[in-house]
């Protein structure tokens, strides 16, 4: 464990607390009771907030199918309107409470929880993939493409399904939460930028470095929203339009997806990411794209046949997903072992586990960091959940599920329900620490691991239903996993209970159970989804279908030499692991991290190099500065990460109203005449 994590926390633990190194009275702060700071205002902000961002979520799952982190948007104006509120009682004379960071972070905390089962639900990929008219858009005649595997959208059954599979995910890591958040100290980018812009409106005023701080967040978050306003007016209709694809590095690197495409948010998330996971990002992209897939690509029509689209699994796409995912699971999975034998080690030696940056305090800064970092630890620990009651409510929601799903899709029988609740919880792992790296969520890739056995299992009477439902159980558990342990980070960062996050989360969900299909159905009623020609093509909802028809033919159906690369990659990551382990602290600090690396080779380049671009400006910065890049990268990163989260929503609100951008700016070769 030891030199795993070394460099991030070398990188990302000092300017966790800069926000408090000057704040005097900030470790004599009276911190709220866990109830306290779960309040009816609170709860009433997160419902209208959770139904905005629910709607938002929605509108970019039916079109592009692509969602933002909107965590840092969500304590922005979380702190926004209770300030309002708070602000307009006071003038009527009212005696209101004071709105307090822990508060902040609990609406933050519901509200992600209710429009992130906007994402995991399916609405715009797997339960989208049984109705009707992606089955008629895949062909009647398709093989394996049945009418009886049809099961059209409906509100009653959806918000039931969302109920017995939803709150699986909060009880399955609940155990890791001190492993992830304070041993392995999983950086966890947009939680860390929440948490940090929280502290920022809650700071004493006499405070002069929060002061400053506050202000550099403030503006370069206003540069960060002009420039994502700005680039929308080119952004044209469709997604080939616009800075988003500009071909910075010229149109050959362009068609492998090296660009950069100037966005503020991959940016911000390089300012905060270790320099080894953005360099471990880049290596994976220049393996993946610069050389595995033109590779392969040489070999069309003999490792797989030429005509194929470009998201068929039987070609290059089966490719780019299958070998992601065996990098994922082999890095995943070799930390969740190391995890357990370190765990099992400490209870046989019975001896008290001391956290890797605990030092002797050399100075008074640092004497003031580690008061801070103690006082951290000790409100993260007070509150504890009993690993009991996590133990006992997984296993009873997971009884209810086992009898409740087979009654809504009778294909996928008890036992294959009660294999995947087995398997969930590592997989669960090995997502909640990918996005602790990178700040992605790979929920769906791990989905479709789901969607593949189960359909392949099922066969081809119901095979298809089954996995596509099969894929919502996997997709509900990790997704929620990884979104409570980023929001145990945002709560541990901001002196906020981990017992008041886990109930705020439970709440958040219950409410995204109901206003997720709602506001779902408000789409499904309104206009004409899945239609290849509208505004609203659902492009997700036939990849899934044709990955589960995919599925119920079987692993033969891959490409050719698919599940060797596979085998080999799963082998390279369990090495590169076991290298990082061995080797001294200042050869380890070099080697990749094959969680990262996995992710370009799915998604694409593109934000690699935006990533790196954020490397590269905190190294150099480091070198001229080190105090100020100290004190201030967390602050410029959050800003960054806020103004583009933040016009998200307008940018959004003016595409449901069908408001089109006015320029499509594109680039193409010159005319050789």
């Amino acid at each position: 464990m030891g030199t795993e994590h070394a460099s991030a926390v070398e990188i990302s633990e000092p300017f966790l607390p800069d926000s408090g190194k000057v704040r005097e009275g900030e470790l004599e702060e009276t911190i709220p009771e866990w109830r306290d700071q779960i309040t009816v205002r609170g709860l009433v902000v997160s419902a209208l907030m959770g139904s905005l961002f629910c709607i938002i979520t929605h509108k970019l799952n039916l079109t592009v199918g692509i969602i933002p982190s909107l965590n840092v948007a969500a304590g922005l104006l979380g702190f926004f309107f209770v300030k309002s509120w708070t602000g307009f009682l006071s003038k009527l004379g009212f005696s209101v409470r004071p709105f307090t960071r822990q508060e902040n972070t609990v609406i933050q905390t519901c509200v992600v929880a209710c429009y992130g089962l906007a994402f995991s639900g399916g609405f715009g990929s797997y339960l989208l993939a049984m109705d009707e008219r992606t089955y008629e858009l895949i062909g009647v005649d398709y093989p394996g493409n049945r009418a009886e595997d049809v099961l059209n959208p409906g509100l009653g059954w959806m918000i039931g399904f969302m109920f017995v599979v939803s709150f699986l995910g909060l009880f399955s890591l609940v155990p890791l939460r001190k492993v992830m958040v304070m041993d392995y100290k999983l950086t966890y980018p947009s939680g860390t930028a929440t948490a940090m812009l929280i502290n920022s409106f809650h700071t004493n005023t006499g405070a002069e470095l929060a002061g400053k701080q506050v202000s550099c967040l403030g503006k370069y978050l206003g540069i960060s929203l002009s420039w994502s306003c700005f680039k929308w007016f080119f952004s044209g209709i469709g997604d080939s339009c616009g800075f988003d694809n500009f071909p910075s590095l010229g149109l050959t690197l362009f068609k492998n997806t090296f660009y950069f495409d100037f966005s503020p948010t991959y940016v911000g998330c390089g300012l905060i990411c270790p320099h080894i996971v953005n360099c471990s990002v880049l290596l994976g992209a220049i393996i993946s794209w610069g050389f595995l897939w033109p590779f392969i690509s040489q070999h069309a029509g003999d490792w797989y046949p030429a005509d194929l689209g470009s998201n068929d699994f039987k070609g290059l796409y089966g490719y780019k997903v299958f070998i992601a995912i065996s990098l994922i699971l082999g890095d995943g999975l070799y930390n969740l072992i190391k995890i357990i034998s370190i765990t099992v080690k400490e209870m046989c030696n019975s001896k008290q586990n001391n956290l890797p940056i605990v030092k002797e305090a050399q100075d008074n800064e640092s004497s003031k960091l580690l008061m801070q970092q103690k006082k951290q630890d000790e409100i993260f620990l007070k509150d504890r959940i009993p690993s009991w009651v996590a133990a006992s409510g997984y296993v009873g929601l997971a009884a209810i599920s086992t009898a409740t799903i087979p009654v809504i899709f009778p294909a996928l029988k008890w036992y294959l329900v009660l294999s995947s609740y087995i398997i969930a919880p590592a997989l669960a792992f090995c997502n909640s620490y990918g996005t602790g790296l990178t700040d992605w969520s790979l929920a769906s890739t791990y989905g479709k691991i789901g969607l593949f056995i189960i359909a392949s299992m099922v066969g081809g009477n119901g095979g298809v239903v089954a996995g596509l439902a099969a894929c919502g159980v996997m997709m509900a558990i990790v997704s929620t996993a990884a979104d409570l342990m980023q929001d145990f980070k945002t709560g541990y960062l901001t002196l906020s209970s981990a017992k008041s996050m886990f109930v705020s989360q439970l709440i958040g969900t219950a409410m995204g159970c109901v206003i997720a299909p709602l506001t779902f159905w408000l789409f499904w009623t309104a206009f004409d989804i899945g239609s290849p020609d509208g505004p609203y093509k659902a492009p997700y909802a036939v990849i899934f279908r044709e990955m589960a028809i995919l599925g119920v033919e079987g692993f033969s159906e891959l490409p050719k030499h698919c599940l060797a690369i596979c085998c080999g990659f799963f082998v390279a990551a369990l090495v590169i692991n076991l290298l990082r382990d061995v080797t001294p602290a200042k050869v380890s600090q070099f080697i990749p991290i094959p969680m990262a690396m996995a992710v370009p080779f799915y998604i694409g380049a593109y934000f690699a190099i935006d990533m790196f671009v954020g490397t590269v400006i905190l190294f150099v910065w480091e070198r001229l500065n080190r105090k100020g890049a100290e004190d201030f990268a967390g602050a410029v990163a959050s800003g960054l990460i806020c103004g583009d989260g933040i016009w998200t929503i307008p940018s959004a609100i003016l595409s449901i109203f069908r408001i089109n951008p006015p320029i499509c700016m594109y680039f193409g070769p010159s005319s050789s005449s």
